[in-house]
């Protein structure tokens, strides 16, 4: 009858457990003084060898003619307890016998001196499955057994283990195996049952066995059952994945945001019988590579797979930033976690990748970074920039500036030779990456109504006489010198209205957002007063700041002359007579010799 290789090259002796010589080593020097404890835990992954060890220690504490604390394997008690004939060595499932009433039965046999062997062994495989009740019932007789009983605790999941229980054991953690030591394990048992096993078959062996022998023996039996040799490329069929150099492929397809080439080379992969879990935890890997790589170049080398050379890490890393591979790895772990439940594996492995080459599809936070990102890479480039101005030479170019409603047939001349006297260092719009932060804005007032900021005067400007009071109207006092009027440069005074000259000097030195809140209000100055007019409350507490009131404060005060005081209100600017709109206008066309307004 055939049995599983790893039964069948199950270790027997200390001597042949392979990598837990810290734990094998102490076991026997135990058995050797006879300084055995009365109870054992075994943690670690599966595979490592617990219940192995577990079944040495009962043989070697009941052997007749032990060898350096190894059992000898030859006298009845141990070939009693490796065929299971001796009751008095169980061996218990705590997944199956969790319940209260088994281990009370198992407690009150365990008083009973053994028949054929020294001590009585019982064996609990998996006992972080035992409940509450169970473990209770338990503890006294674990912290006082009889002289003649053994408990040997095994378990994956240490944590889920009481204190109680963990206090009253022997702790012993089994580590994984290193693929070396697999390998070289693989290939021993492969030349005595005649499989003709390759190095690079080895090799890939012990990386999917991922520490655990008996993973590795199981792999391996699954290959030698298809026939022929077994190498890297056999397995790789046997076992439907995909293979270094398709993965490296992959992730190519993947770091160029090739959607299309990353969907026709899954479904090749697929079409070809390729597990698509498989594919993605290769890929998963891969992505681990690649970011240990970058994060740790020198001393990460030790925590690699082994499944990609230096040449294809370094090639596919390029230029990539550490934050797109944590990105992939990320969205890959959760993928898998849900390709488990999944009704149609294939379509959720398509949209992984989909979401792999975009992260914009991703539906989260994720998607805004990402946007981000590309923005920052295109300005560090300049091309949102150039097309930013770009934009705005178009727009300049095609817009018309607007004239108001009342307006005589004389503004005609004076808006076509505008254009003409614009100052050619006209500057752009500083980009908001450069601007600093702006402060923190004040809450809106629940009422509309009005605010009054005095601009207190430097005492350096002061004037010796007093300012000339002028009625309310919407044009500049004609007291005020030409040079004072002129807009600052980088503004267009795009008509004769002094606020829409005010307003458009302010914009350069104010962010986009209030910008367009400018553009809908209106104003008007009244002696050292003036009267900024908002549509609505909500863009009234948008400029009701301390930036916009310092800029609009000091572009007035350029334009006065004189210091200002800014009063803010919600409503409509009052409208001009055609005569002081005619006066406005020939104020403004006063600013320069090349202009005659008749």
């Amino acid at each position: 009858m055939y049995q599983a290789l790893y039964r069948k090259w199950r270790p027997k002796v200390f001597s042949d457990v392979i990598g837990q010589e810290h734990i094998t080593e102490t076991l026997k020097k135990q058995v050797a003084e006879g300084r055995t404890s009365h109870a054992y835990l075994f943690t670690g992954t599966r595979g490592t060898g617990k219940t192995t060890c577990a079944k040495i220690l009962a043989k070697a504490v009941n052997c007749e003619h032990p060898v350096n604390g190894d059992p000898c394997c030859q006298c009845p008690s141990c070939l009693g307890i490796e065929n299971s004939s001796f009751l008095d060595v169980l061996e218990l499932d705590a997944a199956s016998n969790n319940g209260v009433d088994q281990v009370r039965a198992l407690r009150d046999e365990a008083i009973y001196a053994p028949a054929n062997v020294k001590k009585r062994v019982y064996i609990v495989d998996e006992v972080h499955m035992l409940s509450t009740a169970a473990f209770n019932a338990l503890l006294k007789i674990l912290e006082e057994p009889p002289a003649h009983l053994m408990f040997i605790l095994a378990t994956t999941e240490l944590h889920k283990v009481p204190a109680t229980i963990l206090s009253r054991c022997q702790r012993y953690a089994f580590k994984r195996i290193l693929p070396a030591d697999i390998a070289k394990r693989l290939t021993y048992v492969a030349g005595q049952e005649h499989i003709d096993l390759t190095p690079d078959g080895a090799e890939l062996l012990s990386r999917l066995a991922d520490g655990a022998l008996r993973d590795g023996l199981s792999l391996l039996d699954q290959c030698a059952a298809a026939g022929g040799t077994v190498d890297s490329r056999a397995v790789l069929e046997v076992l439907g994945l995909a293979g270094n150099l398709q993965t490296a492929k992959l992730m190519e397809h993947i770091l160029k945001r090739d959607a299309q080439g990353a969907l026709l080379l899954l479904n090749d992969l697929y079409a070809g019988g390729k597990d698509v879990g498989a594919v993605l935890g290769e890929l998963s890997t891969l992505t681990r590579d690649l970011l240990l790589r970058r994060t740790a170049p020198e001393g990460g080398a030790a925590l690699l797979s082994g499944g990609f050379d230096s040449a294809t890490l370094d090639r596919l890393s390029g230029n990539v930033p550490s934050n797109r591979f944590l990105y992939l790895a990320s969205t890959l772990q959760r993928a898998l976690a849900d390709l488990y439940y999944s009704a149609d594996r294939r379509t959720d492995a398509e949209l992984c990748l989909l979401r792999l080459c975009d992260e914009s599809l991703c539906g989260d936070l994720t998607a805004l970074e990402s946007r981000i990102t590309r923005l920052e890479t295109a300005v560090e480039r300049g091309a949102v920039i150039s097309a930013a101005v770009n934009e705005n030479t178009r727009a300049a170019k095609t817009a018309e500036p607007s004239r108001p409603a009342g307006g005589s047939a004389a503004a005609k001349p004076a808006q076509a030779a505008a254009p003409q006297t614009k100052k050619p260092a006209q500057t752009e719009d500083a980009p908001p990456w450069d601007e600093p932060p702006l402060p923190e804005e004040p809450p809106m007032r629940e009422e509309p109504g009005e605010r009054v900021f005095d601009i207190p005067p430097d005492a350096a400007s002061v004037r010796s006489t007093p300012p000339t009071h002028h009625p309310a109207r919407t044009a500049a006092p004609a007291s005020v010198p030409t040079e004072a009027k002129k807009p600052p440069a980088g503004s267009t005074a795009v008509s004769g209205s002094w606020w829409r000259a005010l307003s458009e000097s302010c914009k350069g030195q104010l962010p986009p957002m209030y910008r367009a809140f400018l553009d809908l209000c209106g104003g008007t100055l009244e002696g050292d007063q003036i009267t900024v007019y908002a549509p609505d409350e909500i863009t009234l507490s948008r400029l009701d700041n301390d930036r916009v009131r310092g800029v609009l404060s000091a572009e007035a005060e350029k334009v006065s002359g004189q210091p200002v005081r800014l009063l803010l209100r919600v409503g409509e600017a009052p409208s001009a007579s055609p005569e002081e709109n005619l006066k406005s206008l020939l104020e403004f066309g006063s600013q320069f010799d090349n202009i005659q307004i008749k």
